[in-house]
């Protein structure tokens, strides 16, 4: 799994004109599924977004998680994190997940963060969306289970 966090101020995702998802403080998650994806990396990526200090403290360093901060979170599916630009100029996105697959682990780890304690609001899963981010300090974190997940 790929994930692109940002601290934002604010969040919304707009789906047919119409607000679906929106957050005050917190992170906006855009979230990718390669066909390897389990249950595991759903929810040790969720447990480490979840934990990660980017969230101010009184002094003014990044030592809050999401959790600490009282954040929410906007998860949002991503297949784009998959592109691939090797060659010529139009990605391909042969390294996504299928529909489906992507599917149940895009709502696992959202409910993952839930369990949490996380207060989640998420898009609609394949529509044509609209994500509005006001990304905070800027802070953008990106993640790959392929990458930093140990013992993988």
């Amino acid at each position: 799994m790929k994930i692109v966090a940002q601290r934002v101020s604010r969040s919304s995702v707009t789906v047919g004109g119409k607000i679906i998802g929106e957050i005050g403080p917190g992170m906006c998650i855009l979230v990718g599924v390669a066909p390897e994806d389990t249950e595991r990396e759903a929810v040790w990526i969720a447990d480490k977004i979840a934990d990660l200090r980017v969230f101010e403290d009184e002094a003014g360093k990044m030592n809050k998680s999401l959790s600490d901060a009282g954040g929410e979170a906007l998860v949002i599916s991503q297949f784009t994190l998959y592109a691939d630009c090797s060659k010529g100029r139009r990605p391909s996105f042969t390294g996504a997940a299928s529909s489906d697959a992507a599917k149940a682990l895009y709502e696992s780890f959202a409910n993952r963060m839930g369990e949490r304690g996380i207060v989640v609001r998420t898009g609609i899963f394949g529509a044509d969306m609209k994500v509005e981010i006001v990304n905070e300090g800027p802070v953008t974190i990106i993640l790959d289970t392929a990458i930093d997940m140990p013992h993988k």
